[in-house]
């Protein structure tokens, strides 16, 4: 069944309905519906480019998976997490090479500003929509219209507090894996006695003697 949310057809291939389910089945609510916001703003903000829907569908779909019990891990970021089942997945379904490391690049910068956006299109959008849904970046990029008949279909009531809680929950036990991420003042906020690893710490306590 073809699905249109906002004019953006959902994609309906079998990867696309196994990409779904998966995180359909692994997911909060939040994060599920947060998902797909992703991808239709990302998709809204990309109206005038080129790129593969499917692969920006598996982007914005799994670039959180890191954050889910079933696949956060505690030794590499949680966007890596995703990532690496992104391609795992992407490889499965017979998409390797370069259109696999392409998602994979999507997921694992899409916390990191202003890179994504001089990269390609898939890379640029999932990077767009999360920053659309959760700092509300380019809000007004697109219509009033469009944001109401995504919203419908994935609402995101009190997102703003429980998306910083599924943060806290899904890095509070890797804390290294924050330095140089945006994701270090979630726990600043959120966990009591963390302190962010200093960059000029870093360069000063080195080995180096001077």
């Amino acid at each position: 069944m073809i699905e249109t949310i906002a004019g953006v057809r959902i994609p309906d291939s079998t990867l696309a309905r196994e990409a779904t389910e998966l995180v359909r089945e692994v997911a909060s609510p939040l994060l599920f519906d947060h998902s797909r916001r992703v991808f239709l703003f990302g998709a809204l903000r990309g109206k005038d480019l080129e790129y593969d829907a499917e692969l920006l569908y598996v982007g914005a779909m799994f670039h959180d998976l890191g954050l889910t019990e079933r696949y956060r891990r505690t030794d590499q970021r949680f966007e890596i997490d995703g990532a690496d089942e992104a391609r795992r997945f992407l490889h499965q379904h017979g998409i390797t090479g370069e259109s696999a490391d392409r998602v994979w690049t999507a997921i694992a910068l899409h916390t990191t500003p202003e890179i994504p956006l001089h990269l390609p299109a898939e890379i640029a959008l999932v990077t767009r929509g999360v920053e659309l849904d959760v700092l509300g970046l380019g809000y007004d990029a697109i219509t009033d219209a469009q944001r109401d008949a995504v919203t419908a279909a994935h609402p995101r009531p009190d997102f703003k507090n429980r998306i910083l809680e599924a943060f806290t929950e899904g890095i509070q036990d890797r804390p290294a894996t924050t330095f140089g991420n945006v994701k270090s003042d979630v726990l600043e906020h959120f966990v009591p006695g963390y302190h962010h690893t200093d960059f000029v710490d870093v360069i000063k306590n080195s080995p180096w003697p001077e």
